[in-house]
């Protein structure tokens, strides 16, 4: 079997496919997710914390270049002009969305398993007759 059949055979495989499937879906699901964070959530926050934005609370570590010309207030500014920050409201933010994420997974998935119809067990398998015979002769051997 060439290497090309080989591929096609594994390109071919439902798991593949669905696999593909669930990356663009979760894709999709992560800018829902990120709007729901960032257009909704996190202004509620920042406007109880006294803040529309909480990327723009940071501490700036570094000296501003001499050529700066952005505002010094803002975290993407001084971000682009290299300056070291240590930026804990944006992370924050992303936290937010990491939590936010993880539950609407974590719901989705316990949705699912709801829906999922359990297989029944199988019954178990009848023993085998030469293992019936072989069984029937140990016992009359230790006897």
């Amino acid at each position: 079997m060439g290497l090309i059949s080989e591929f096609k055979t594994f390109i071919n495989r439902g798991n593949v496919i669905d696999l593909a499937v669930g990356v663009i879906i979760g894709g999709a699901f992560a800018t829902i997710t990120k709007s729901l964070t960032d257009d909704l959530i996190m202004p509620v926050v920042g406007y109880l914390f006294g803040g529309a934005d909480f990327s723009g609370y940071f501490i700036r570590l570094g000296d501003l270049p001499a050529d700066y010309k952005g505002n010094p207030q803002s975290y993407a500014d001084l971000k682009a002009a290299g300056v070291a920050m240590f930026g804990w409201g944006q992370f924050l933010t992303v936290m937010v969305n990491f939590v936010i994420l993880a539950f609407a997974i974590f719901l989705l998935i316990k949705a699912v398993n709801r829906v999922m119809v359990k297989p029944e067990p199988e019954a178990p398998a009848a023993t085998p007759e030469d293992i019936v015979l072989l069984r029937e002769i140990r016992d009359s051997l230790q006897k």
